[in-house]
């Protein structure tokens, strides 16, 4: 192996170590994190630190998405193992994959879907990591409206300008883009967007404590939540009629 590729790995195993490091902190310290103790367990001067992660708001950006990163790849892992005709169950085990990180990993749930952190502004490449779920939702809901399941929310025509923005969202969009006209597309995002905001709040419910001393089943409980959204939302069990 070449000096400068050696150098390279040791650099990139060291900043490895350091994020690992700051994501214990996090359990302790919440976003607050404190660089001088982060180095000093990382056995660094702080000014060391400086050369892999040049500020706190550089640190909290990489400890964020790989925080985005791996609570994707929960739920896209669990959504991806159900058969593609079964929508119901697609959004019920994309559902639980969100759950299980986020129960497995308190600290790092909260850091993205806490309280902002005071003084830090996300940097513009941080929307891709942070929409892998809703535009894994959006593919299922797409799914259900190629086969032509009507969903029955939201119950009433969206505001103009609420349409405009899921239009504008639609086209910037890297992610599954619709094959029909009907219903109207940004209709069915805004159906996505109704499940997403009312699974993370469910999750965000348990993990904070909100549940805490009301109920006890809480995977029961949050099972049968998730179906009421299917139900609304027109999600299907299993092959359509005419599949073979």
């Amino acid at each position: 192996m070449s000096v400068p590729s050696l150098r390279a790995r040791v650099r990139a195993e060291t900043a490895e170590e350091i994020r690992a490091i700051a994501k214990r902190h996090l359990a302790t310290e919440g976003a607050n994190l404190s660089l001088r103790a982060v180095a000093r367990d990382a056995g660094l001067v702080p000014s060391a630190l400086y050369r892999y992660f040049p500020s706190r708001d550089a640190l909290l950006t990489a400890l964020i998405t790989d925080a985005y990163a791996a609570l994707a790849a929960s739920a896209k892992a669990a959504e991806a193992a159900v058969p593609r005709d079964d929508l119901r169950a697609r959004f019920l085990a994309l559902s639980h994959g969100v759950r299980s990180w986020a129960l497995d990993h308190p600290a790092e749930y909260a850091l993205i879907y806490g309280s902002p952190v005071p003084g830090y502004a996300a940097p513009p490449e941080m929307v891709g990591p942070a929409s892998e779920v809703v535009l894994t939702l959006i593919g299922i809901l797409f799914d259900a409206a190629e086969r032509g399941l009507l969903p029955t929310i939201p119950s009433r025509p969206l505001p103009a300008a609420t349409a405009a923005d899921l239009r504008r969202l639609l086209a910037q969009s890297q992610g599954p883009k619709p094959a029909w006209t009907e219903p109207a597309p940004e209709s069915v995002i805004a159906i996505a967007f109704t499940l997403w905001t009312q699974l993370f709040g469910l999750v965000t419910f348990e993990v904070f404590g909100r549940l805490d001393d009301l109920i006890d089943a809480r995977r029961e409980y949050f099972e049968h939540q998730i179906l009421v959204m299917a139900d609304l939302a027109g999600l299907d069990a299993g092959p359509a009629p005419g599949d073979g």
